[in-house]
């Protein structure tokens, strides 16, 4: 692309790239993505945006282009990658000048650089470093600031790279820059503290944003710049320096106006800090060592004295707490149990936190966490009463630790409890003693102090388990805070919940539930909207171990129509997902019991679903509701129908976007809901049209997948085969070509309970994967799950269907070139060899039942493999064989002969129907209904009859003498 003709027409269709009209807009996008691998082309971007006199967003767009073209063909190994002339040209006409005036086209600049760097620095771009630090010195305002923020971005960039030859790259330049970065930090640190002491804001704003770019360069090449820099002196020097730096800057922010262009950049500042200081202690704990004191005094000192009054802020706040805990919680700084095993480094360490973390000051941190930082604020108080769900979901959700006061204030008073749980034990059950009684409910500021003390109670509930009697607690002091009505006393009521929740999986006897849950019920009733949902949050009265029905059953009407009341007149999608998450708990406990009251439930969820259309994880709790709906009402569950198979629909259907989020649950959901039908209805059928698209995608659902089809099979065999067994069949096919071990056996079971439930038309609509299956007998599959499932299968064929298995065996002495008979005897040779990779007791008996069906023969290979064929069939009797001790004989203990429904117990679920298919189908089953012992007499006795008493007994005479001892004694009575 020649650079003077083509740029007034790249220019050109840059311009019409900016139109808002999408006519001139495509043409445009599609004649600037052809000229993304032309030759020249970036050269004519960089002309148009170092081109100041052009349009804003025409050199917007040029730059964006650029920055794209360097992630698609920048390498040398990319597709149409540019080559190295053009690229020699465009690194020296990024850095020609840094004078560019708009703020966004100069960052993009500035990342398009630190791209090429990251690619090109130093080998092919050894003038980049030199140029950048000649360029920061300069007097021009401008391109000293474009220079530093240039400056900046390489540095990041060239940080983050993580192979070992670009960190050794790193720590060279480090040191070679190192000296200068801190030289300009200082000079620009120096400017900002004198302009703002002389009142010049804005001059003050402008070095304040050098200091803060520069001290963005220092953070990256202090924290990965050296391999140990606690023998870098001038690293550690810099350190140190911070702590200074920061007070001046704490001091600088009183006198700075809230409303002072610098203000915001100030606080910045401040915290990027405190950044340098966690980074550097995440990423190099051993080295950290020397500043752990240094650390603590500052953070101590500013977040809980005087010292911070008037000054912190609730960011810095945040970041000095950070520090704490990461000191606090650094395994670096925990010596072994044996310490002769710890490093001198961790020695010392632990040596400092010791002497710092003095009874004093660790009663001092506790309290003023406990009376003053846990106190809820105005603004949470007003939110509370303006917007209860809201309040709710910020207090048990919220913000990661790091970033947000109130989770971060907690995580410190736990990690610190935890640490030093001997000594803040008594401090904090002083606290709790000096609060007994009820609280006055005009004195506002007791009642938030009780509610603080008791939020830090429920955190350190694990700690505090030996010395806390909880239960006398709850009955002498807690039960009655909550039936305490005023409506100042809602923190407490709301707490006290809460608090219950803390210790329920800690401490809490299982006498005392029935008063909970009057409790909880009354607080539904009063409608105590904050409460509830605190509790359904973090407490809920079915989800734990010690849960008892009988014990709930008295309040489940009563619960379960307050909690559906509740669910109506909450409106926010967390507060919904929560309390549908409870009464799903309340159903799965309770199963059948739920019947008699949740027809109401049952009306609403179509409109929530309805409702819930844009809100995805709302949809998933209601999929988990139905599934424990279903499983509920079990064969009732039919009549929701209507309903359920169209969610059901959507939420398996690959190619509706919803999937994404649903198909778990809805996969879940079609299983529960195939294995509680009573019969087979066209719309469940019609579903299954979903499930070639998921067995496409081979995902971690696919167990799930075979779940379904194999409960389609047990609900309706012939009608659900008649339609996709074809279907299926080549869908199996697929999946074997490219499957794991898992897989593969996943697949074969299917095939196994097709041929169980249908063993005459079974064999012929799943015939193109039998081949591989005998094959895979004859040749020893190495797998032994997969042999003992390919063994099940054959079993199935030769004794139930033996027409199909000699048309198998015809075809497979064709295909390998070989006799029937000597196929048969490879077959029959490789079962016997391979018999002990069946495991289960059921294929180990059909295994034996299927190779006597070959009996009586006068086939030569069936006589000579006769041995084997009998010791598989007294593994057969040994494995099925039980002895009844008052006759003395054996019985086949496999044997069905008659259908009882069982009856399962308080802690066992109830019998699904696909359950008691199962029970039926057995009963029509040989392994189930024929017995062994009476098989093997029968079929010896035709051989008998078939040779005569000589040949017969020539053939006995192959079989191991104690082989035949333990035949004959399985057969006494015969």
């Amino acid at each position: 692309m020649d650079l003077n003709s083509a740029s007034t027409v790249v220019l050109q269709v840059l311009t019409q790239a900016t139109s808002q009209d999408t006519a001139v807009l495509k043409p445009a996008e599609e004649q600037l993505k052809q000229w993304e691998t032309q030759p020249g082309f970036y050269s004519v971007l960089l002309n148009i945006f170092t081109n100041h006199s052009l349009d804003v967003n025409v050199r917007w767009l040029a730059v964006l282009y650029f920055k794209n073209g360097i992630d698609r063909y920048w390498r040398r190994v990319a597709p149409h990658a540019l080559s190295e002339e053009e690229k020699s040209t465009l690194r020296a006409g990024l850095i020609t000048n840094f004078n560019e005036p708009v703020n966004q086209i100069a960052t993009q600049i500035s990342v398009l650089i630190a791209k090429v760097a990251r690619v090109d620095c130093p080998r092919q771009w050894p003038e980049l470093i030199p140029t950048l630090v000649e360029s920061v010195k300069v007097q021009d305002d401008l391109q000293q600031h474009r220079a530093l923020l240039t400056f900046y971005h390489v540095t990041k960039t060239l940080a983050s790279k993580r192979l070992a030859a670009d960190r050794k790259l790193f720590y060279d330049l480090t040191s070679s820059i190192y000296s200068f970065a801190c030289s300009l930090w200082n000079h620009h640190t120096d400017t900002f503290l004198q302009q703002i002491c002389t009142g010049d804001e804005a001059a003050a704003a402008n070095s304040l944003e050098r200091t803060l770019l520069s001290l963005k360069v220092l953070r990256k090449l202090t924290v990965h710049g050296f391999v140990e820099p606690h023998w870098n002196a001038e690293v550690m020097g810099f350190l140190h320096a911070v702590f200074e730096r920061l007070k001046q800057f704490l001091e600088c922010s009183r006198s700075v106006r809230a409303e002072s262009i610098c203000r915001d950049r100030l606080e910045k500042t401040i915290i990027l800090f405190t950044k340098v200081l966690l980074d550097f202690l995440d990423q190099h704990p051993c080295s950290f060592t020397a500043l752990i004191q240094r650390s603590l005094e500052f953070s101590v000192s500013y977040v809980f004295t005087e010292a911070g009054e008037g000054v912190v802020f609730e960011q810095f706040i945040v970041q000095c707490m950070n520090l704490i805990k990461m000191i606090v919680k650094n395994y670096a700084y925990k010596p072994s149990k044996n310490i002769e095993d710890s490093s001198p480094e961790t020695l010392e360490a632990h040596k400092i936190k010791t002497a710092f973390f003095t009874y004093p000051t660790l009663m001092e941190i506790c309290r003023r966490l406990v009376t003053h930082y846990f106190l809820l604020t105005k603004e949470e108080l007003t939110m509370w009463e303006e917007d209860p769900e809201s309040f709710t979901v910020e207090e048990t959700g919220g913000d990661s630790w790091k970033y947000s006061l109130r989770p971060c204030m907690e995580v410190l008073f736990i990690d610190i409890f935890h640490e030093y749980n001997q000594t803040l034990t008594p401090v904090l059950l002083e606290m709790v003693h000096s609060l007994q009684g009820s609280t006055n409910v005009e004195n506002t500021n007791a009642i938030l102090i009780k509610d603080a003390v008791y939020n830090a109670v429920g955190l350190a509930a694990y700690e505090l388990f030996d010395s806390v009697d909880f239960d006398q607690w709850f009955k002498n002091q807690l039960l009655a805070e909550l039936q305490v009505s005023h409506d100042r006393y809602k923190p407490i009521r709301r707490r006290v919940i809460w608090l219950i929740g803390q210790w329920i999986s800690v401490k809490f006897k299982s006498d005392l539930r029935p008063v909970l849950y009057e409790a909880i019920r009354n607080l539904l009733q009063d409608r105590d909207l904050v409460s509830v949902l605190f509790f359904l949050n973090v407490c809920l009265p079915v989800d734990d171990f010690e849960f008892r029905t009988d014990q709930f059953l008295p309040y489940l009407e009563s619960m379960f129509t307050l909690l559906f009341q509740l669910l109506q007149e909450v409106t926010q999608c967390d507060t919904k997902m929560h309390v549908l998450h409870v009464l799903s708990c309340v159903i799965e406990r309770v199963n059948m019991q739920i019947r008699p009251y949740v027809g109401c439930l049952v009306q609403y969820l179509p409109l929530l679903w309805k409702q819930s259309e844009e809100h995805n994880m709302l949809r998933c709790a209601i999929l988990t509701t139905l599934i424990h709906l279903v499983q509920g009402l079990g064969a009732d569950s039919k009549n929701l129908y209507p309903f359920l198979l169209p969610v059901i629909q959507l939420s398996t259907d690959v190619s509706q976007p919803p999937h994404v989020y649903l198909l778990e649950d809805g996969l879940e959901l079609w299983l529960v809901t195939l294995e509680n039908s009573p019969c087979l209805t066209p719309e469940l059928l019609r579903i299954f049209q979903n499930m070639s698209a998921l067995l496409e995608l081979s995902s971690e659902n696919l167990k799930n997948c075979f779940k379904i089809i194999n409960a389609y099979i047990f609900l309706s065999s012939s009608e659900f085969l008649q339609m996709y067994a074809a279907d299926l069949c080549q869908s199996f096919c697929e999946l074997l070509k490219d499957i794991t071990i898992e897989g593969q056996v996943q697949v074969l079971k299917v095939v196994e309970n097709v041929l169980k439930v249908n063993p005459v038309l079974g064999p012929q609509m799943f015939q193109p994967l039998l081949p591989s299956v005998f094959r895979g007998i004859i040749e020893g599959e190495r797998y032994p799950v997969v042999m003992s499932t390919y063994l099940g299968i054959m079993g199935r064929v030769l004794l139930q269907n033996a027409r199909f298995f000699s048309l198998l065996l015809s075809q497979m002495a064709c295909e390998l070139g070989q006799e029937l008979d000597q196929i048969l005897g490879n077959m029959i040779e490789m079962w016997v060899d391979r018999m002990d990779n069946i495991t289960q007791p059921e294929r180990r008996k059909l295994s034996a039942l299927a190779l006597l069906s070959l009996l009586p023969s006068l086939n030569s290979v069936i006589q000579d493999k006769f041995c084997g064929i009998i010791n598989i069939s007294v593994e057969g009797l040994n494995d099925v064989m039980t002895e009844d001790s008052e006759t003395g004989t054996y019985k086949d203990c496999m044997l069905m002969s008659h259908f009882e429904e069982p009856k399962a117990t308080e802690d066992e679920e109830p019998p699904t129907e696909q359950d008691k298919r199962k029970k039926m189908l057995a009963l029509k089953d040989p392994v189930h209904t024929v017995s062994l012992q009476q098989f093997i007499y029968e079929k010896l006795k035709a051989q008998q009859e078939l040779l005569g008493e000589q040949g017969f007994h020539a053939l006995m005479e192959t079989v191991d003498t104690e082989i035949v001892a333990q035949l004959q004694e399985f057969l006494q009575g015969f």
